[in-house]
């Protein structure tokens, strides 16, 4: 029988092939099985033997394990063993639990000086009116309500491919729909946080221009939107209403007018070199495996650390999936201030799932649990990987415009595409997107890079997948090294450079505001 070893996380990479198992930490109770694990065999380092047969990306136990004991990962506590676990057996839903225990916040510990880059970089982006930077040039046709969507949607395809030869700095035409705006108060935080989201969009640098479409009777009455959002028309911001204008035939056409013409004005903008500061990356893991905390979400981590330290911004969200993690960002919190109101998010969360009959252990997937993923403190740990090591700068609410630079929390929920919704709303203007599963996604105005956890699943959808992490755990790469790849790409795809989510055509059909209160 073969002979394998374990290794700590910080030696993967260093080895001509990946062992069977692999220690994250000296402390853990856990082995991540790196294919998958016959019965019967040895695992000489630890000096166990697999009692059972172990997936890829599931975890054996390092040792016996009493019923009641916590189990760490990441020398954290992931969960509790529900029954006595032998040593070599496989650790699962079948065997390990979690419920509250107590956690350490200790506010601001380990904040350490924020690092200057030896040199500054730069990327070729567009500059606009107002000095903010945009990642793309598109113009935005944008519903008030789920009633004008088709006509957005037709009024943008008018523009689809050589009809855009005439404007060749301009990326595209989006239509930005949904599937609410009425059937809602015209009052209280379900409208107002919808209005905080679509004028997200319609501010967002990435759209030199936007026709804001309504149909004239819904609860998010365009006039509205704009007096509560400071926002007013002008010859980057144009508004249609259906009943106003003779119906849709018409609204159709007068639409196709006013997009030409900001065609006109956007096509004036040209790329130039600018500081890569005003580069803000939304973090974002789906169909995240066992894999996930391993290599795609630490390598990300590195390059967010590189981009932080260029004086760039790196927004990490999806709350329920840092929960039971969230102890290692208040430590990194500028403020007490700061990291207190993670946990007041946290706390709202925990009343929100309550309420509803739910429980924050609800969040792991189907998916996530075939990738070897048990409980949501073990897929939390992982996920805030992605947020490298910097300091974390500031805490918002969800669609609020991002303002300081450095690391900051969103408050969205775990659904990738609300989530990714929110950061794009907020400012982000390229979205770094792990998966294990495999996950497709895009995100126009802001262009969306896929990083795999595994070559194996990146070579079966490598038409989807933009870097291949899964080289971390075959030996070619380190994490770092990887995160440096990463870093580069996102400069590329700043600056123009398609990623795979582009040529495939990803990015019209993910706009998903979080909806809050009843649909009456």
């Amino acid at each position: 029988m073969a002979q394998e070893i374990s290794i700590p996380v910080d030696e993967i990479g260093r080895l001509d092939q990946a062992p069977a198992v692999i220690r994250l930490n000296q402390n853990d109770d856990v082995l991540i099985a790196t294919r998958d694990i016959k019965p019967g065999t040895a695992i000489a380092a630890e000096n166990i033997a697999a009692s059972e047969a172990i997936p890829a990306g599931h975890k054996m136990a390092a040792h016996a394990i009493s019923a009641g004991d916590a189990i760490r990962r990441y020398d954290q506590i992931i969960g509790f063993a529900s029954c006595d676990i032998a040593a070599g057996q496989h650790i699962h839903l079948h065997n390990m639990t979690m419920h509250n225990f107590a956690r350490d916040y200790a506010f601001c510990a380990d904040v350490k000086p924020v690092r200057k880059p030896p040199a500054a970089l730069t990327f070729n982006g567009f500059v606009r009116p107002d000095g903010r930077v945009a990642t793309r040039n598109y113009i935005g046709v944008v519903s008030s309500v789920n009633c004008s969507a088709r006509v957005c949607r037709q009024i943008a395809d008018a523009f689809r491919d050589e009809a855009l030869g005439a404007f060749p700095n301009v990326d595209g035409v989006v239509p930005i729909t949904h599937k609410t705006g009425c059937g809602m108060a015209s009052k209280g935080e379900g409208i107002d946080l919808l209005r905080r989201v679509i004028a997200g969009y319609i501010r967002h640098p990435n759209f030199a221009g936007v026709l804001f479409v309504g149909l004239g009777c819904e609860s998010n009455q365009i006039s509205s939107l704009l007096a509560a959002e400071h926002l007013a028309e002008s010859n980057r911001l144009r508004t249609l209403t259906i009943q106003d204008t003779g119906g849709s035939r018409k609204t159709i056409e007068r639409g196709i007018e006013i997009v030409r013409e900001m065609l006109a004005v956007a096509n004036r903008d040209e790329r130039q070199p600018l500081p890569i500061s005003h580069i803000t990356v939304g973090l974002q893991c789906g169909g995240s495996d066992g894999y996930s905390g391993i290599t795609a979400n630490p390598a990300l981590g590195a390059a967010m650390d590189l981009l932080v330290e260029h004086g760039g911004t790196a927004i990490l969200s999806e709350t329920p999936e840092i929960y039971g993690a969230e102890h290692l960002l208040t430590r990194r919190a500028i403020s007490r201030a700061v990291g207190e109101k993670l946990v007041d998010r946290i706390h709202w969360w925990e009343k929100y799932t309550e309420r509803l009959g739910g429980e924050m252990n609800n969040n792991p997937s189907p998916g996530n649990k075939a990738g070897g993923l048990t409980t949501i403190l073990e897929k939390s740990l992982g996920a805030v990987a992605k947020a490298g090591t910097s300091n974390l700068s500031d805490v918002v609410e969800y669609a609020q415009t991002v303002t300081a630079h450095g690391l900051v929390f969103m408050d969205t929920p775990g659904y990738d595409p609300v989530s990714a919704t929110g950061q794009v709303a907020g400012g982000a203007n390229v979205i770094c997107f792990t998966t294990g599963r495999g996950s497709v996604y895009g995100c126009k105005p802001s262009p969306s890079l896929k990083l795999a956890t595994n070559s194996t699943m990146y070579r079966r959808m490598s038409e989807d997948m933009d870097i291949n992490c899964g080289e971390i755990l075959d030996g070619a790469n380190t994490v770092q090294q990887v995160g440096e790849q990463i870093f580069r790409r996102i400069i590329e795809v700043a600056s123009g450079d398609r990623t795979k989510s582009e040529l495939q055509g990803f990015g019209e059909d993910e706009f998903a505001p979080w909806i809050l209160g009843p649909t009456m």
